[in-house]
Parts: C-alpha cells; sequence; structure tokens
C-alpha cells in the first residue's frame, strides 16, 4: 500500500509542479516572463481553473504527506528479539588440514630427522 501512495503522491507532485509552471507570472520574480499576454491562458476563466487546480493539488499533496508520515510511523515498531537460534547447538570445527596435505592421503610426517653423527635416544 505504501508503494502505490508512493507513486500517487509523486503524480501529484509532478502535476503541482506543471500547473504551477503553466501559471501567469505576475511581474518580478528573477526579472524573466511576464508574457505579452497572448496565447492559449489569456482568459480570465484560466487563470481561475488554474489557481483552483493549484489549490486543489496542494490540498492532496500535504494530506498525501502526512499519510506517509503516519503510514511510517506505525510500521517502525519495536520488534521482540528472535531466540530460536540461540538454543541451537553449534559442532565443533575440526581442525584443518596440514598445508600441501591432500585429502584422502596420510599426512607427512611433522618430526624432523635426526642429523646425522648424532645418536637417537630410545
Amino acid at each position: 500500500m505504501t508503494t502505490f501512495l508512493l507513486v500517487v503522491h509523486t503524480l501529484i507532485a509532478l502535476a503541482l509542479v506543471g500547473v504551477i509552471l503553466l501559471q501567469r507570472s505576475e511581474g518580478g520574480g528573477l526579472g524573466i516572463g511576464g508574457g505579452t499576454g497572448g496565447g492559449l491562458m489569456t482568459a480570465r476563466g484560466a487563470a481561475n481553473l488554474l489557481t483552483r487546480s493549484t489549490t486543489v493539488l496542494a490540498s492532496l499533496f500535504v494530506a498525501s504527506s502526512i499519510l506517509l508520515a503516519v503510514l511510517a510511523a506505525s510500521g517502525n515498531r519495536v520488534k521482540p528479539i528472535d531466540t530460536s537460534l540461540a538454543a541451537k547447538t553449534v559442532a565443533p570445527v575440526s581442525a584443518p588440514a596440514a598445508p600441501g596435505a591432500l585429502p584422502g592421503l596420510p599426512a607427512a610426517p611433522t618430526t624432523t630427522p635426526a642429523p646425522a653423527g648424532v645418536p637417537i635416544a630410545h
């Protein structure tokens, strides 16, 4: 539901930007625009339609913003910690094989041979 509301909210925002950009400038501003009065939006009724559309879209935008904020706040409730994994025992890990040892072959002897001429004690 939140995804649907986000899409609707985005469409309202784009429509609001479009309606605001269609309105005739009252002068001042950035020193641009102001128009000559010619074109499609010259009638007084068109200005009233744009003003009403702006009001409706702005109201819908604020209402959807509040609704999304309420939905986001209700979704962030404290959840209990899952302790089901703590009860399971873990098998000990076997020691790693000697470096260079191949699986299935006996390991190389770990003792070093005595140097020649040294007696070996039994």
